[in-house]
């Protein structure tokens, strides 16, 4: 089992289950930080050390308040130690069920495990934790992992999401030209925009933009 981990999250009440977990397996070492820089100060720390932390535990929603930071959220984290530590595993422990964000964190950061944070999660990480340590396979939480293998997403990209996104944001097609060009998102051709629009509505057999937005939100899109 791991004896030297990390904890990333900045709020107290969340690490009731870390803990527990934590203690069931009776990890060693657990250290806990509330911000993403500290996170990052401190596996430097201890790589520097000579005892390097062997699997990061983070949230990816941190709120800000009066300290500046340079590292504002746990993507940006995970992005960050998949750099500098790429010997360290990684969690995603998080209320966050969108499915385009659990696909990008484990396809682009190839995380080792994605655990929905709910109101019994204590023995769900546990499980988590001991399959990483395994080194059998990823972990993702059953409430997600049999949506994540519907076909019926596996083409929608990243362009797609954005798309999805400022549409169910409120900004109308017509103006999505000039809203994908502040964003520097391309391509931003109000033609290509346009097309790609009808192909999601096409995809998802949808009647309209406003139902289209639905049937995102639905499946955990936007």
């Amino acid at each position: 089992m791991f004896s030297k981990i990390l904890v990333a999250d900045d709020i107290d009440l969340n690490n009731i289950a870390t803990e527990k977990a934590v203690q069931e397996l009776q990890i060693p070492v657990a250290e806990y930080v509330k911000y993403c820089d500290d996170a990052v100060l401190r596996l430097k720390k201890a790589q520097m050390d000579n005892a390097p932390f062997e699997l990061l535990i983070t949230d990816l929603s941190f709120k800000a308040d009066h300290r500046n930071a340079t590292i504002t959220s746990g993507e940006e984290l995970i992005c960050e130690v998949r750099k500098t530590f790429p010997y360290i595993k990684i969690i995603a422990f998080s209320i966050d069920d969108r499915l385009h964000k659990i696909k990008k964190l484990i396809t682009d950061y190839d995380i080792e495990a994605y655990v929905v944070k709910h109101r019994n999660t204590s023995s769900e990480l546990k499980k988590a934790i001991e399959q990483v340590w395994s080194g059998t396979e990823k972990y993702i939480s059953p409430a997600v992992a049999h949506a994540l293998q519907d076909k019926s997403t596996s083409e929608i990209d990243d362009y797609d999401i954005q798309l999805l996104t400022q549409l169910s944001l409120g900004i109308p097609q017509e103006n999505m030209e000039a809203k994908f060009k502040e964003l520097s998102i391309t391509p931003n051709s109000k033609s290509t925009i346009e097309k790609r629009i009808a192909k999601l509505k096409d995809y998802f057999q949808a009647n309209n933009t406003i139902h289209l937005i639905a049937i995102a939100k639905d499946m955990g899109l936007v």
